[in-house]
């Protein structure tokens, strides 16, 4: 796959890989060595939180066969068996692309959950559509809101063209999130991660997050497009409020993946952002299109062992804390 293109197309690239009974039996048959919780139980914040109950909200995009896995609700108490035993000691909840007219809604489903206690999310990053009428008065209900950190909208969809979020309607918006001390996540194709960077020196006061390490496939033979995304990543790493999540990338592997093929991406984006700026997250439940949160924490663990425990504590935990507050 070249480009992480639209979530229902880079979705179907995904099923059409694997086998439905590879799916419904945990999809990862090459790496039965990651499937239980390593030794060194290093704390984990997880800053990639999914969760939808499809009994109060609607997801546009978890309709067709591509999807069928995803496609039942998945609560807290879901999330909690996934990543038993792996020390998961806060969350951050990240939004599920809801219609717009649930947006609210979505917010309150998550600070409710934050203010029970019962459970590790600690804070949440919204949906949002930055650039669109409205949008000011939407963020700034939430301006002082102690658990709502941030604001994401998915760019890599059909319907976003490229230079999308440059737009000067939309720049303002984001300057406005700066403004409120709020975050915002950037999930874009890899060829565009340099549009990204113009958007970040358009809003230097604003926080900004790389979602799924710039979301570069992990099979991809587009030598272009890599060169592209590898500038990309070390330009934004030179903005210092960028900050990356090491995530996602998962699903772009074929069905047999290992560790070791997951390792060039990630070792890339470790190295461009360096130990302060970048953080674990878990992409669950869409990262078991590919593997279980297990496997996929440990696939991780795997690949950075050879780097100092100071390292790997700031990835899963340290960096997160700090950043997100919590």
């Amino acid at each position: 796959m070249n480009e992480f293109v639209s979530r229902r197309n880079f979705l179907t690239t995904v099923a059409t890989q694997a086998t439905a009974a590879t799916l419904a039996s945990g999809l990862v048959s090459a790496v039965t060595a990651q499937d239980q919780p390593m030794p060194d139980q290093l704390p984990i914040i997880d800053t990639h939180q999914h969760l939808w109950d499809l009994t109060k909200f609607t997801l546009p995009w978890h309709k067709g066969p591509e999807t069928k896995p995803l496609q039942r609700s998945f609560v807290m108490s879901d999330y909690l068996e996934a990543t038993k035993g792996l020390n998961v000691v806060k969350t951050i909840y990240m939004e599920v692309d809801v219609i717009p007219e649930q947006q609210v809604a979505e917010a309150a489903y998550v600070t409710e959950l934050c203010e029970r206690g019962d459970n590790p999310m600690r804070a949440a990053v919204i949906s949002g559509r930055p650039g669109t009428p409205g949008f000011d008065a939407y963020i700034r209900k939430f301006a002082n809101d102690k658990y709502i950190r941030g604001i994401r909208q998915v760019l890599h969809g059909d319907s976003t063209p490229p230079g999308y979020c440059l737009q000067p309607k939309f720049v303002e918006s984001i300057q406005t999130l700066g403004e409120l001390g709020k975050s915002f996540d950037l999930c874009v194709r890899p060829g565009e991660v340099v549009d990204a960077v113009k958007l970040v020196d358009q809003c230097p006061k604003t926080r900004f997050v790389l979602d799924h390490c710039g979301n570069m496939s992990v099979t991809s033979t587009d030598d272009a497009l890599r060169s592209k995304w590898k500038l990309g990543m070390k330009e934004l790493a030179a903005r210092p409020n960028v900050v990356c999540k090491v995530s996602g990338i998962v699903v772009t592997a074929n069905k047999d993946w290992k560790a070791e093929d997951l390792a060039p991406n990630i070792n890339d984006t470790l190295d461009a952002f360096g130990e302060d700026r970048v953080m674990f997250a878990g992409d669950w439940p869409v990262c078991t299109l590919r593997a279980s949160f297990a496997q996929w924490v440990n696939a991780l663990k795997l690949i950075v062992k050879d780097r100092s425990l100071v390292f790997q504590k700031k990835l899963f935990h340290d960096n997160a804390a700090k950043f997100y507050g919590v």
